[in-house]
């Protein structure tokens, strides 16, 4: 018999209203019994359930249910709280409502993802919910809302001394957002979340200036932000996305160790992007080619890894004699569109190649809904570049490939001065044509020309 231990409950059963599994021998019922573990850890234990689970199980044991009354990790979803995707957002707000109503409080995460659900439970819900969660030793938070004429305001009022203490984690999805100078520092904060955010750029210098534990900076379509000045105060700040903010004309950083830039819309001008110590860079745009092989040497010398993602080209890459010296990944994606506006001469991409002389990886897209450029078929005369050895690349990717003539010229090319080359991969399949992120997972297909092309191109390859 185990010996009497400070923090130990006394054991419960489950199963005690009939049934249990009969004794084979005695005929007797088995009592199957929670096992008699100090309170702390059977807490420990639950806190580990996914919410769902974690709220069933308190249903079936006292103990476990007066756990569920201080679990520490919230998370509110549709599937999570167990609704229909057609669901109204009264019956999602009730039952959000009456699960934190009888809680104590105490949380570390705290998500509500409310995008998508109909109908908008008014800001009185949002208030008296976040007034619950935001304690001292909060360490999470995701409030994601539904677009609505009138975004909810967040009350910053309520970043205490102690939330802002313990805050780490901080992702507002179609919210407004006003600090001011009165906010105070938020000393843990390591990753902010800023998505369809209504603030102006003095109010995130405000937020930015009291967050110097900053990590990550992630700003996807905040329309009112016109410049982004990054203060050498933020020494720790190391990753920056920025999607979509169309009115932003300028970044500027003097962060010592910001690595990492992602920059997704045709606002950019990189004439006004000041000179980064970036060593990876993730670029999405319109026409992005030519600037990203004209201009990029020189902006940002130190990139390491380089992932391009461009449509509707206008011209192609130049040859010119600037080089990525230490660019060691490559990752370009030209999209065509159902709409084509010009044929983008694949070929060309050659110049990026020669001027990036550490290669290792490289990885292209050449996807094409139909057919926009000359197939091999029809002149298999291929031009020439001049020879330009390439002892680092080993790994060689081709997604789309197909039967356009500037497809294969590329692909000979990469075949014979790619002397260290290891493996390459030539995948037929469209690389981006099913989506699996929406509700219904369709596919666009193919079209017969492409198909029917696909299997003549290979055999080509092989014979030169």
């Amino acid at each position: 018999m185990a010996s009497p231990t400070t923090g130990k409950r006394k054991g419960s059963t489950c199963g005690e209203q009939g049934g249990g599994d009969a004794d084979s021998q005695s005929g007797k019922a088995t009592r199957i019994s929670i096992p008699d573990l100090p309170e702390d850890i059977l807490f420990r234990i639950h806190s580990l359930l996914p919410m769902r689970e974690a709220a069933r199980t308190a249903c079936i044991s006292p103990t476990f249910f007066h756990s569920w009354r201080c679990h520490s990790n919230l998370i509110f979803t549709k599937d999570t709280i167990g609704l229909k995707r057609s669901a109204c957002g009264e019956y999602f707000g009730d039952k959000i409502d009456r699960i934190l109503r009888n809680h104590s409080g105490c949380l570390k995460t705290f998500n509500i993802d409310y995008y998508g659900t109909h109908g908008f439970t008014g800001t009185s819900y949002f208030d008296r919910w976040l007034q619950i969660a935001l304690k001292a030793g909060i360490e999470e938070l995701t409030l994601v809302l539904s677009e609505a004429k009138q975004k909810y305001n967040f009350p910053c009022s309520l970043l205490s001394d102690g939330v802002r203490n313990s805050l780490r984690y901080l992702r507002l999805q179609f919210c407004a957002l006003h600090p001011t100078v009165e906010l105070g520092p938020l000393r843990s904060l390591k990753s902010l979340y800023l998505w369809r955010v209504s603030i102006t750029w003095n109010e995130l210098e405000c937020l930015i200036f009291n967050s110097l534990t900053l990590e990550l900076l992630d700003l996807i379509s905040c329309p009112q932000i016109e410049c982004l000045k990054l203060p050498c105060a933020l020494q720790r700040l190391s990753a920056l996305s920025v999607l979509a903010c169309e009115r932003l004309k300028v970044i500027e950083s003097k962060a010592p160790n910001l690595s990492s830039l992602y920059l997704c819309g045709n606002w950019l001008d990189f004439s006004l992007v000041e000179t980064l110590p970036i060593k990876e860079l993730e670029l999405q745009q319109t026409n992005l080619i030519w600037d990203a092989r004209a201009k990029l040497p020189s902006l940002m010398p130190n990139i390491e890894t380089l992932a391009i993602q461009s449509s509707r080209e206008v011209v192609d890459a130049p040859m010119l004699p600037t080089k990525f010296l230490h660019l060691k990944h490559l990752t370009i994606t030209v999209r065509s569109g159902a709409i084509v506006f010009r044929a983008c001469d694949y070929f060309s991409l050659v110049s990026f190649l020669d001027a990036s002389p550490s290669l290792e990886t490289l990885i292209l897209d050449v996807t094409q809904r139909r057919m926009v450029h000359e197939s091999i078929f029809a002149d298999s005369q291929l031009r020439h570049m001049p020879e330009h050895r390439h002892g680092h690349l080993k790994n060689v990717k081709i997604s789309g490939f197909n039967s356009a003539k500037c497809v294969v010229e590329l692909t000979c090319y990469i075949l014979k001065n790619a002397v260290s080359l290891e493996c390459l991969t030539l995948d037929t399949i469209y690389g981006s044509r099913c989506d699996d992120q929406g509700e219904d997972n369709r596919c666009t297909p193919m079209t017969d020309g492409i198909l029917m092309e696909i299997p003549g191109t290979l055999g080509y390859q092989n014979t030169h």
